[in-house]
């Protein structure tokens, strides 16, 4: 771990841009772990989600000549333990043991016999505060355990030889951990050589006189080798192992044991470092196998991406029951002639999610059953490809291409064509493959451009055989979650086309619950029951019974009352969980890892939050109080004990071109706030650590101090009260670069956390010499990043720094805004451009003359023609933004009527956002002529325009779809003008106008030629004269 693991974390980051996560098994089992006998079935889950995630490989064993620890079973079927029991008693055994520590659970169906925790019998197991006392115990538990094998070994056998049980059955009671490892990490696996390696070590002439030292290397009972271990292990080792897996991808080592210790200095080093050579290169060839095997299969991802969305889907309809009206509401969506998206909108947890996947689900089966249509399922942030807009719209292009047997190639990558490539796809759908999209939590998707809308992308208007089901959040007392379906509802302007979702209803709750608890073959007490109908009467919110109904799970039928509660509400539900998972895992430990995950700008990886509990001395401490551990960081199996008792609570989503743990919903988050940082100490505390993470400080071999504490001061007989230990972090460079330096990879972690963080932890000099005033970062980010993403680092400071401060970072700012036209394209212009822009202002601003000496001493390597003196703009002057984008004349412009938007028109529609100068809208609508006479709605939502050849267009600014007019006159008459209301659009030439409904449908003109029309709008009306005559239209 401390020479290899480093090496292949670094590896894989630089050059693959992959997260290396090392599970080790063995490392960090404590005796809160073994007390309540779940580290076996943690190991099988953990070996599960290792090839779940893992694009490389996923398990590696190692083995020498120890079959290693053989529990007994945690859960045992209560009909199994009886037969077991009785055939024990036949022959006259004691079974006063079994009966003393399994109890029978009749909430289980069928019932099952549990394995008490061993420090609910011997209650000093886990007192470490009394050695003696502990010492006691673990004695009495370790002698239980072995009659309890014996017992149990004896009789499976005997039961075996009778017929009763099956040779798998009976094997049971005899596996170890190890060999149950090794069946679901490599024999019950398909392919073993592009995921599995094998070590094993062989010694030869082990001395068993020296008990103490051989029990380490090989299984001692009775004071000599185990028999029956022995050849349980070279059944494992030497014939099934083998057979299993590559002969490439298995390596045998033989080494002497030498005198009574056994190993050699020398020559064990010598072994050692072949292994660890070997190991380094076989776990690089694989990462780099499975990184060619991926690079070549767009198709691949695709089938995973879709494959990882119909098993949420499939999961969700499962639990589903109930919601006929609803059901039958979407139904005739569906099949009716509506040409709109529909919206299913409701407070969190309310269930959306599960009514979307049901819907689905009825598509295939019933609703399209005689057609066959082509379901696309997205459940928005809970995959990499699914979090941000981008990927998101070239998974859906690839799914629809694939199923229609069309080519990837044509797919864009950048947004605004990717859009118009999306809407095109869209009308391929026929009447006999209909097109069904379902999109779950659109309100969540990142990267839009613009965080003020992140719904405009989605076609307002669908072509025939197509329909879009979305689903989004909406909250009455909380403006700020209910932003997207306000956008939604002026998107979409027809009250048939929104279903909200409501509570489920305690009858329906109870139903839902009590269905769920068949599928999970569990059941409750008469008692317990009452207990869940009184939480239930109190919210039926669906989220609200998923935590009532994973609590109740865990009840045993002798579960005593005073430890079955349950909450009222949905924030006292999650604070209920995060207590239980607190007292169990031990509540330092928990805090700290949840209160990170919380306060990551957009969640932390897995390895970064190893790295993070790693680096916390408060945790170690805690975990570490009663050993010295030969690595100073934080056990993962630790994490993972955590991770399982929060099952679909943590998301898996990207960002930063990093596959990131969030909140599942937005409840937790919020609890999870309220719970561990209303101390605003501690929040800055948790930024500040992630800060400090991002800066890189204990990097690279850095060792960070620590503080020994007072129990293991006086355990160990140590007389420094201090120590420094290398927390196996990685480096923070704000550019990977490969060993060659042929290859370059931005950290875009790095860019999009270390500002956010610095801020809140109030550490503004490092954010001004770190971020704000530092070329290096600058330029990095403006080559990796829009420059928007730099700026808003600047508008977030703006916020929190005193009042002094912000001019100077203001200064910067705005001086990138004035040359962003240049530096969006070239960002290797930057120092020129605050050189020439900021030079007056370097004699009055520390930090704005730190700044400008970096771009003289660094600039010059990417741009070597640097102005001497000032001679371009300054900020703070007349002159805020140049905004480009059009490549010919504008020939016109407008501002919205909040004056937070700029319209302007050449051969192209370009609209900016005045707050930031970031471009909010860019659509070329390829018409032939000059456009011109650019008017705006006045709810902003509707742009319209005339060209010189009579083409009149239409545009819907939230949505940019549009429509054009030809000849919208008379035969013959040239368009002199077009005013759009907020309904109507009005086309006007010499003989008359024209009033257009906002499909492009003439509703009524007027014939009379006015020879000057001038227009005034006061909502409906429509004002103009001619000579002495004032007509005044009512606009319907």
């Amino acid at each position: 771990m401390a020479k290899c693991y480093p090496r292949i974390k670094d590896y894989c980051r630089e050059k693959h841009g992959l997260e290396f996560q090392v599970v080790d098994m063995r490392w960090g089992v404590r005796d809160e772990a073994t007390d309540d006998h779940m580290t076996t079935e943690l190991c099988m889950r953990e070996i599960k989600n290792c090839q779940r995630l893992s694009m490389g490989p996923n398990f590696v064993v190692f083995l020498g000549q120890k079959y290693g620890y053989r529990p007994i079973p945690t859960y045992v079927l209560s009909s199994e333990l009886q037969l077991l029991r009785d055939d024990l008693a036949a022959v006259g055994v004691d079974v006063i043991l079994l009966d003393t520590w399994y109890k029978k659970d009749s909430n289980a169906v069928p019932p099952v016999s549990v394995l008490q925790p061993i420090s609910s019998i011997l209650v000093n197991f886990n007192n470490k505060r009394v050695p003696k006392l502990q010492a006691e115990d673990q004695a009495v538990w370790w002698d239980t355990l072995t009659k309890m094998q014996k017992l149990f070994r004896k009789a499976a056998l005997n039961l075996y030889n009778c017929g009763k049980i099956d040779k798998e059955t009976m094997h049971n009671y005899f596996m170890s951990v190890t060999e149950r490892e090794v069946i679901n990490g490599v024999l019950n696996v398909k392919n073993t050589k592009n995921h599995c390696l094998a070590y094993v070590r062989y010694i030869n002439n082990i001395n068993l006189q020296n008990l103490k030292k051989a029990s380490n290397f090989v299984d001692i009972l009775n004071r000599s080798l185990d028999a029956e271990a022995s050849k349980l292990l070279a059944d494992l080792r030497d014939v099934r192992l083998p057979e299993k897996i590559e002969t490439t991808n298995i390596q045998k080592y033989t080494v002497e044991w030498i005198g009574r210790e056994g190993l050699d200095t020398e020559s064990h080093g010598e072994y050692l470092n072949h292994f660890i050579a070997h190991f380094y290169k076989n776990i690089i060839k694989l990462v780099d196998r499975a990184m060619r095997k991926e690079d070549s299969s767009a198709q691949g991802q695709i089938v995973t991406e879709i494959l990882q969305h119909l098993h949420a889907c499939n999961n969700s309809v499962k639990v589903f029951y109930g919601r006929a009206e609803d059901l039958d509401f979407i139904e005739n969506y569906m099949k009716n002639s509506s040409d709109k998206p529909l919206v299913l909108y409701g407070e969190g947890g309310c269930g959306k999610t599960s009514l979307l996947s049901k819907s689905a689900a009825m598509c295939l089966e019933q609703w399209f059953s005689e057609v066959k249509p082509t379901n696309i399922i997205r459940f928005l942030g809970t995959t990499p490809d699914s979090s941000a807009l981008t990927p998101t719209l070239i998974s859906i292009c690839q799914q629809i291409s694939y199923n229609l047997a069309l080519p990837f190639e044509g797919i864009p990558d950048d947004l605004v064509p990717l859009t118009a490539h999306f809407k095109q796809l869209l009308a391929l759908a026929t009447q006999q493959t209909p097109l069904l999209l379902f999109l779950d939590s659109v309100d969540q998707l990142t990267g839009i451009g613009t965080e003020n809308n992140k719904v405009s992308w989605l076609p307002t208007r669908l072509p025939q055989y197509c329909k879009i089901i979305v689903t989004c959040a909406r909250e009455e007392t909380n403006p700020e979650v209910s932003k997207e379906y306000e956008v939604l509802r002026r998107m979409i302007d027809s009250e048939e086309n929104f279903l909200e979702v409501t509570a489920l209803g305690e009858d329906l709750a109870m139903q839902v619950l009590k269905l769920w608890m068949a599928s999970a073959a569990r059941d409750l007490s008469n008692y317990q029951w009452r207990l869940v109908s009184n939480a239930i009467a109190s919210c039926s919110l669906p989220i609200f019974v998923k935590l009532v109904f994973a609590e109740v799970c865990r009840w045993r039928s002798y579960t005593k009352p005073q430890d079955t509660h349950l909450a009222s509400t949905v924030m006292d539900s999650i604070m209920m969980l995060f207590e239980r998972i607190e007292k169990q895992h031990g509540r330092l430990l928990v805090f700290h890892a949840l209160a990170y995950i919380t306060a990551a700008r957009s969640g932390l990886s897995e390895t970064e939050l190893e790295d993070l509990i790693s680096l916390d001395d408060k945790v170690l401490d805690d975990v570490y109080q009663y050993h010295l551990p030969p690595v100073r960081r934080i056990p993962p199996l630790l994490w993972t004990r955590i991770r399982n008792d929060l099952p679909n609570y943590l998301s898996e989503r990207e960002a930063d071109g990093v596959s990131v743990m969030n909140w599942y919903h937005r409840q937790f988050r919020d609890t999870a706030r309220e719970r561990y940082f209303k101390n605003m100490n501690m929040a800055m505390y948790f930024h500040s650590m992630i800060a400090d993470y991002y800066l890189g400080i204990w990097g690279g071999g850095n060792p960070k101090p620590f503080k020994y504490t007072e129990i293991q001061r006086h355990r160990f007989n140590l007389a420094d009260k201090e120590g420094v230990a290398d927390r196996k972090v990685p480096l923070q460079p704000l550019v990977f670069t490969s060993a060659d330096g042929a290859n370059k990879r931005y950290n875009l972690r790095k860019f999009g956390e270390l500002p956010f963080h610095l801020v809140r932890s109030k550490r503004f000099p490092d954010l001004y010499a770190e971020v704000l005033f530092n070329y290096d970062w600058l330029h990095a980010k403006l080559n990796s990043c829009p420059l928007q993403a730099v700026l808003a680092d600047f508008e977030d400071a703006k916020l929190h720094v005193n009042k002094d401060a912000v001019r100077e970072i203001m200064l910067v700012a705005d001086g990138l805004r004035l040359g962003g036209a240049i530096l969006r394209t070239y960002p290797d212009m930057l120092a020129p451009q605050l050189i020439g822009r900021l030079l007056p202002e370097a004699s009055q601003n520390a930090g704005v003359s730190s700044l400008l000496r970096q771009c003289v001493d660094r600039g010059k390597a990417h741009c070597a023609l640097l102005p001497a003196h000032h001679c371009l703009h300054t900020p703070g002057g007349p002159l805020k933004y140049s905004l480009e984008g059009h490549q010919f004349a504008v020939f016109g412009i407008r501002l919205s009527s909040d004056k937070r938007f700029v319209v302007s028109i050449s051969s192209r529609v370009i609209s900016w956002d005045l707050s930031t100068s970031d471009l909010a809208r860019d659509l070329c609508p390829q018409l032939e002529g000059i456009m011109q006479n650019l008017e705006l709605s006045p709810d902003n939502k509707w742009a319209a325009a005339s060209t010189n050849n009579s083409v009149s267009m239409l545009l819907n600014m939230l949505t940019s779809e549009y429509i054009t007019i030809n000849n919208p006159l008379d035969e013959g008459e040239t368009v002199r003008g077009v005013y759009v209301l907020n309904h109507n659009l009005v086309i006007y030439g010499p003989g008359g106008w024209h009033q257009y409904s906002m499909r492009g449908s003439r509703r009524r003109s007027t014939p009379r030629p006015p020879p000057r029309l001038m227009t005034r709008s006061t909502g409906r009306y429509f004002v103009s004269w001619i000579q002495k005559h004032i007509h005044l239209t009512v606009v319907p």
